[in-house]
């Protein structure tokens, strides 16, 4: 689910599919292991592509349509007769060459930005962590707002992986201070109190007490999380 122009997108659309992808997460917690910012993030990228797709027809777009595709395939047999690779290594590999030729062909391009922070997930996806926070940092500080909010929301993700908490904070409440359309302040606020919840549990109660009476997904992570919090 990715990103090219913003001129056709509805707002409020989009807002549905941030919302899905929190919920997505938080029912798929599991299996999305450590990097749960970084797996929502691709979601919410894939999602907003699939809508721009219909009538776009440039070859940025087409490159990165296809890349996707890659990253999408299925690893062993496909069921439908898809695009499939033999093993997840075979695929990583593929991913990864395609996403670096669209990256280094139309590097400064919304698809080119697109390119990179997928490039930076399957680093994360490998436990290259010190390569995915290259990459991350650089969507972060040279993107667009709106895939820069992205990655940021993985950099959170990677700083509270390996002990840096403070920075990882940090980059939660900058999100929160100035949402995008990609990364809403409740996806950040959710995000931040996911993290806190095991050594500061009165902070991400505050947190979360907000956003339990909303009539959407949001709400009902919201609840969920609260209900994992252990009594004080």
């Amino acid at each position: 689910m990715s990103r090219i122009t913003r001129k056709e997108l509805k707002t409020d659309k989009f807002a549905l599919e941030v919302e899905h992808g929190i919920s997505f997460f938080e029912h798929h917690k599991n299996e999305a292991a450590k990097y749960g910012a970084i797996a929502i993030g691709v979601i919410v990228l894939v999602s907003g592509y699939t809508i721009y797709q219909r009538g776009q027809h440039t070859t940025r777009q087409q490159a990165l349509a296809n890349a996707i595709r890659v990253q999408e395939a299925a690893v062993g047999q496909s069921g439908n007769g898809g695009l499939a690779f033999p093993t997840q290594e075979a695929k990583d590999q593929e991913s990864v060459r395609v996403f670096t030729e669209l990256e280094t062909r139309h590097s400064g391009s919304a698809e080119g930005e697109i390119a990179q922070y997928y490039l930076a997930a399957i680093k994360a996806d490998q436990g290259k962590l010190a390569e995915a926070e290259k990459l991350f940092q650089e969507v972060a500080q040279k993107g667009d707002a709106k895939y820069a909010s992205l990655s940021k929301l993985s950099l959170a993700e990677i700083y509270f992986s390996d002990g840096r908490a403070d920075q990882g904070e940090k980059a939660l409440r900058d999100l929160i201070a100035n949402p995008t359309v990609f990364v809403s302040a409740d996806q950040a606020t959710i995000s931040l109190a996911r993290f806190l919840a095991p050594k500061k549990p009165a902070e991400a109660r505050k947190l979360l007490d907000p956003l339990r009476t909303r009539q959407s997904s949001v709400g009902q992570v919201a609840l969920s999380l609260l209900a994992e919090i252990p009594a004080q």
